[in-house]
């Protein structure tokens, strides 16, 4: 258990009096931010209308979760908040802590109350892994305002939190950062810990150890710290290259400049194979830009544009799956996530192919440049107004729905276009019902 009471806060954990016996803090904590101001990343929550900034100026916090990949900031935020508002700050690890841990919280929260008429925060890291009857003890505390709780979790608490403790609670979201935002984390130690000012550090290969991270912010940290290690003592200024980070993490990224020829070729390489319906290759290509570091939401992104652009109507599900993907890479983060990309990639290379959505487009696009200005029928506009239906406008209008079938053989081509099908379903998937409809309601347009 932790608390913010604590005075040794600068590059040395508790029990910092004695010099000889100092425990010396990691990177992660000495840097470790101290206002709302000073977070990267979740501006959703920490912006300037995010709700947990709103909460901290209005002077008080509900009970919170915080839901999250490793190294988004949970911890960070909690602290925070605590800071923020002269809060004392107790800190419980859920693989580590009982009911009676939880219990001699309360009771020093009760004293806080009574003597120093201070509210105590409770953070509890993991808190999915307390079993229900220790998730029970914390409701009278929550209940009764003897504590305000934040627990931390990479699962989804929906499934991991009994109800009732989750309906005391708000759920809020963290996402894994952004490889800028870990990149000014980094570039703020450099600049502000005493310790690497003194080093005079110089990071030659920052993508490098971006991607290692991952939108990890904690990993990053650790990890330039790890290289720093290896250096001989006295070297200034302390540069850490590939060749470093490489021997003190024992990992080895892939060649891939994700500004380069190389990561175009690879996602062309990737899509062409989703078009050639082979997962397996394509789960290839997804790997390479994977571990060299591509941004996840860009190949989340890029399936997308293919559910619609390569598959459309063969399988209408294609774009809801995609799109599925693309939600849950924001939410999960990196590493998980890489199991949501797979899941989509093997489903959009399997799925039957159909381009005639996107060439119908394109052939439209084309046929309204050169018809030049198009003109709305009179029976086609809208006539919201006395004065437009006197001179016409909605007028011959007839219902679909008041016809059998719900269809009327109408032209709904503007007057400089003449009818004709532009959009061709093809035999595959879902498609092939879309083109027998068509060619039912539409026989002299689709007559071969």
């Amino acid at each position: 258990m932790t608390s913010t009471d604590l005075t040794q806060q600068d590059l040395f954990g508790p029990g910092g009096g004695d010099s000889g016996k100092r425990r010396f803090q990691p990177l992660a904590e000495r840097v470790r931010p101290t206002t709302i101001d000073d977070l990267f990343g979740q501006a959703h929550l920490v912006g300037p209308d995010g709700p947990v900034r709103r909460y901290i100026e209005q002077g008080r916090i509900p009970s919170m979760i915080f839901w999250g990949p490793p190294g988004s900031g949970k911890t960070t935020l909690a602290e925070v908040c605590a800071r923020s508002l002269n809060y004392r700050f107790e800190q419980l690890s859920a693989t580590e802590a009982g009911v009676k841990d939880v219990r001699r919280v309360m009771e020093t929260a009760e004293k806080t109350r009574r003597i120093e008429n201070r509210q105590t925060l409770l953070f509890i890291d993991e808190i999915h892994r307390f079993n229900k009857a220790q998730q029970d003890t914390l409701l009278h505390a929550i209940e009764q305002g003897l504590i305000v709780l934040i627990g931390a979790t990479t699962e989804n608490p929906s499934f991991e939190v009994n109800r009732a403790l989750l309906s005391r609670m708000q759920v809020y979201i963290l996402h894994a950062l952004g490889d800028e935002d870990v990149r000014r984390v980094l570039e703020r130690a450099i600049r502000n810990d005493d310790v690497l000012v003194a080093d005079g550090i110089e990071i030659a290969d920052m993508e490098f150890l971006l991607q290692y991270a991952g939108g990890d912010a904690r990993k990053a940290l650790n990890a330039l710290e790890a290289a720093l290690s290896l250096l001989p003592s006295g070297t200034k200024p302390s540069i850490l290259d590939r060749k470093l980070f490489e021997q003190a993490l024992q990992h080895r990224a892939p060649e891939y400049d994700k500004g380069g020829e190389e990561h175009y070729d690879t996602v062309s390489a990737f899509i062409k194979s989703l078009r050639g319906s082979d997962p397996d290759a394509a789960l290839i290509w997804m790997a390479k830009m994977i571990e060299g570091g591509e941004d996840p939401k860009f190949i989340a992104r890029r399936m997308v544009i293919f559910a619609s652009e390569d598959i459309g109507n063969a399988d209408p599900y294609a774009i809801t799956l995609a799109l599925s993907v693309f939600h849950a890479v924001e939410v999960i983060g990196m590493p998980e996530a890489r199991i949501n990309l797979a899941q989509g990639a093997t489903y959009l290379a399997s799925s039957p192919k159909s381009n005639a959505s996107y060439a119908a487009l394109n052939e439209v696009q084309a046929a309204v440049k050169r018809a030049g200005p198009l003109t709305i029928p009179l029976y086609l506009r809208n006539a919201p107004t006395k004065f437009m239906k006197e001179i016409g406008y909605g007028e011959g209008y007839r219902y679909p729905h008041s016809f059998p079938g719900h269809f009327v053989q109408e032209r709904y081509f503007p007057d400089q276009i003449e009818p004709q099908a532009f959009y061709r379903p093809d035999v595959e998937g879902r498609e092939k019902f879309v083109k027998e409809r068509l060619e039912s309601l539409w026989k002299d347009r689709y007559e071969s």
